[in-house]
């Protein structure tokens, strides 16, 4: 059972068997938290006239969010793809768990679920010694492809593709995909890249970073 592992230092491993690849990794960026550094605003400062009146309404905008739920089914049109989804901790060593079955995708609990603010991740395999795994296709998504995530409170999340990046993996950027920059963003994980078969593994990290735009049926917050 080869023992794959994406970025250095303080970054976690993933155990995987059977042929299947999938790399995680940053756990302990997790620490972080969901607050996190907010996006800077575009274009130019506009002057101290123009911000009269508009001060506090820059300063209390909050970006999209909803409460949390955990995920039950993933949705991605552009692929045909309409999974139910598992549940991802830590392995009594402190690896990251990956899901068992190669078809089916996990959602790591101990970060936000997705539509909470802060980074949550989804991960799934590539292939098997069988045929393609459940994110096989993961890598032809494009910028714009809408990602659909239903939750147990009967709330819908959508989520538009940023970009699909592909890393060695021992570039793997552990700080980018667990940590949060202040907003609520959904990434999916899974290998790519040249499989090498000396060590039985991929040699780089698909990433799909997406960023929240819509809640559907959202439950009304506490308070």
């Amino acid at each position: 059972m080869p023992r794959i592992w994406t970025g250095a230092g303080p970054a976690r491993r993933a155990l995987l068997g059977g042929g299947a690849c999938l790399a995680v990794t940053g756990i302990v960026l997790l620490a972080v938290g969901i607050g996190g550094v907010g996006r800077a605003l575009p274009g130019p400062a506009p002057s101290p006239a123009a911000l009269r009146g508009t001060v506090g309404t820059l300063a209390t905008a909050a970006p999209l969010s909803t409460v949390a739920s955990d995920p039950v089914q993933l949705r991605i049109p552009a692929i045909s793809m309409s999974v139910a989804l598992t549940t991802l901790g830590e392995n009594p060593d402190g690896t990251v768990q990956v899901p068992s079955n190669d078809r089916q995708p996990g959602w790591f609990r101990l970060g936000p679920t997705p539509g909470q603010l802060g980074s949550a991740v989804i991960l799934g395999h590539v292939d098997n010694t069988m045929g393609p795994g459940v994110f096989f296709y993961l890598r032809t998504l494009a910028a714009g492809d809408p990602v659909f995530v239903d939750r147990a409170d009967g709330s819908t999340v959508e989520f538009a593709v940023d970009s699909v990046v592909s890393y060695p993996r021992d570039q793997f950027p552990a700080q980018r995909v667990y940590g949060s920059d202040g907003s609520s963003a959904l990434q999916l994980v899974t290998c790519g890249g040249v499989f090498d078969h000396t060590t039985g593994s991929y040699l780089s990290n698909i990433v799909v970073y997406t960023s929240l735009i819509k809640v559907i049926g959202a439950p009304a917050p506490a308070g």
